[in-house]
């Protein structure tokens, strides 16, 4: 949207208006949003079978050391460096990928899961095949492919890593060590089954906690997505029935215009200055109202030939309050105005109406007083609204900005704090409530200048 060439209100020359609050579409940004959720999840999965794997190399360096030295078995040793270097390069090949590329998919980490099998049944195959105690390392790959892949993928797993010790006992030849089974935990198998099994057990304890702590943390940010969708889909619906009618009310209110300036003319009126106060009353609360179905209009698109205008932001705030406290039982309100420089700002309805359903609210819990504090803190605009009302309830808290959250108890309480939580959040703010210690309750409200300021064609440029 662009202003006139005159709308800027300090230097005459051209402006550009800030769009205001767009058409909500909640579920195609919200099934991307949790498309995004989920890609970040595997990528952290991946990133946790690298970490996997250089423990495993280290493990394999550690095991073959001590197998070759300190127990003097014979191993093949060039072999089994020659499999080790291919799964550092692996991971190594790995780790450039993926900070690179922050999509994995289903099939990669299937990919990645067989590799790992691979280089075990080759460690395996040189080092005594299904006699060697650590075959059992293949339960910890099938675990991980069971808590990290899809249905299909997981029954892979377990018949590659089947088919794997299969062949280890068909092809692979035994190390000749001693049979001495009969020494129960001092047996040199026992041990490597032991050490297997606390190996095994520490990795996945370890590994499968980070992994769940990754799937938690994305399955709640997709439910907040969700909910987040559903609530602007109730918004969207909400703005159909409040345009509807507006629509309605526009004929009846016209009418009571019209009925009003016959009555003021007529004899039995003119004569009594007590009819006279009291029609002048009736006209401005008419007044007031077909200023909110104008208001309800704009916000919808269909605005009676007006438009958001350019102001000044300490402007745009008196106008704001100077609105508010007509026909609204204010008996103090207190208005303390921190922005020191004066910056030219677009005027919306939406963001009136925001900030007057604040006051709003905290009106009707303080009737006595009332207080709002406006500043500007590291480009941020902040309204502190206060009151000394028995502030909120715990459970309000708790749901603050939900819709029909209220301890009002009437129909549709609540959906006030509701709407300006989802207007800020729109416009890339947020909204936090609070109790005093001395009593009455606190409404922060903070929203970037950058979505209402208005931005010459130099700073554009």
């Amino acid at each position: 949207m662009r202003a006139n060439k005159n709308s800027n209100p300090y230097d005459g020359g051209p402006a550009r208006l800030r769009p205001r609050l767009p058409v909500v579409e909640p579920l195609a940004p919200a099934n991307a949003a949790a498309s995004t959720i989920t890609h970040a999840a595997g990528h952290k999965n991946m990133q946790q079978l690298i970490q996997l794997r250089w423990i495993a190399v280290i493990g394999q360096i550690t095991t073959i050391a001590t197998a070759s030295i300190l127990l003097g078995v014979q191993l093949p040793m060039p072999a089994m460096l020659n499999v080790l270097a291919c799964l550092i390069a692996f991971n190594v090949a790995s780790i450039l990928r993926w900070q690179e590329n922050q999509v994995v998919s289903n099939s990669e980490l299937l990919l990645a899961l067989t590799v790992d099998v691979a280089s075990l049944t080759a460690q395996l195959y040189l080092s005594g095949g299904a006699t060697n105690p650590f075959v059992f390392l293949y339960l910890l790959h099938v675990i991980l492919g069971a808590v990290l892949l899809e249905t299909w993928a997981t029954w892979t797993m377990v018949i590659v890593t089947g088919a794997c010790i299969a062949g280890l006992a068909l092809f692979s030849e035994p190390l000749p060590l001693p049979q001495d089974h009969a020494l129960g935990i001092f047996s040199l198998y026992v041990q490597g089954m032991l050490l297997c099994f606390i190996l095994d057990a520490a990795l996945l304890v370890i590994f499968i906690t980070r992994i769940m702590q990754n799937m938690r943390s994305s399955a709640a940010a997709v439910s907040d997505l969700r909910q987040r969708a559903a609530e602007e889909e109730h918004i969207v619906r909400m703005g159909l029935l409040a345009s509807g009618a507006a629509h309605e009310l526009g004929t009846p209110l016209a009418t009571l215009a019209v009925i009003l300036g016959d009555w003021k003319h007529m004899p039995e009126f003119k004569g009594s200055p007590v009819l006279l106060e009291e029609i002048a009353e009736m006209q401005t609360q008419l007044k007031r109202c077909k200023s909110i179905v104008s208001g309800i209009l704009m916000s919808a698109g269909e605005a009676r030939g007006e438009s958001s205008t350019a102001t000044t932001l300490n402007t745009f705030l008196d106008e704001v309050v100077a609105e508010w406290r007509v026909g609204r039982p204010v008996v103090a309100f207190e208005l303390e105005n921190r922005i020191a420089i004066d910056l030219p700002v677009v005027s919306d309805s939406t963001l009136k109406q925001m900030i007057c359903n604040v006051l709003d609210n905290a009106l009707e819990a303080s009737p006595a007083w009332l207080r709002m504090e406006a500043s500007i803190e590291r480009g941020m605009l902040v309204l502190l609204v206060t009151d000394n009302g028995p502030g909120f309830a715990p459970s309000i808290l708790a749901q603050f900005g939900k819709p029909y959250n209220s301890s009002k108890g009437r129909p549709g309480g609540g959906l006030g704090l509701f709407l300006v939580l989802n207007v800020a959040r729109t416009l890339g703010g947020e909204v936090t409530a609070t109790n005093r210690e001395q009593g009455g309750a606190m409404v922060r409200l903070t929203l970037p200048l950058s979505a209402i300021e208005i931005k010459s064609e130099q700073q554009t440029t």
